[in-house]
């Protein structure tokens, strides 16, 4: 039954999240894994939807409205980072003191996250295609795991943050 289903949704989902991406500036892989997921855990729940096809297009709007309040929470920051010349020793030290406890959480982190941080992380400022290539996932799967990746590093560096 759950493969009947998927097959039957994946042309709607991949049409329904192609057409509405572009409005919310999501990428359409991303709003088809977070609807796909949502799909998955109703089924595991065993409250599967009674219009699959009314609970799709519902499902991959309230997707592309989250999608839209995040995007709207995150605000640049208000200055550029100071240059490296312009810093002092003490700076600079604390600045290492940072990168190297980054660095360390990162690799504390579960599962392919401290690879997927690494390359996010890279100097090579590498684009997600060549991120997904170099870790043997889909493209479309980067969005929700780096979302994944982020809330363990942070739970992991809240505490070091607060300590300073």
């Amino acid at each position: 039954m759950t493969h009947d289903l998927l097959t039957l949704l994946g042309p709607l989902l991949t049409a329904e999240a192609t057409a509405e991406a572009y409005a919310s500036g999501a990428e359409p892989g991303d709003l088809e894994q977070a609807v796909w997921l949502r799909l998955l855990e109703r089924l595991d729940a065993g409250d599967p939807p009674r219009d699959p096809h009314r609970w799709l297009r519902s499902a991959v709007r309230t997707e592309v409205r989250r999608t839209r309040r995040t995007a709207r929470a995150e605000r640049p920051y208000g200055t550029e980072p100071t240059d490296a010349a312009d810093r002092d020793p003490e700076e600079h030290a604390l600045a290492a003191a940072r990168r190297r406890a980054l660095r360390a959480a990162v690799h504390r982190l579960p599962g392919r996250c401290p690879r997927l941080m690494e390359a996010l992380l890279s100097p090579k400022d590498l684009t997600y295609r060549e991120i997904a290539g170099e870790l043997g996932i889909s493209q479309g799967s980067l969005g929700p795991e780096r979302s994944r990746c982020l809330g363990c590093l942070r739970r992991l560096l809240t505490p070091e943050v607060a300590g300073d």
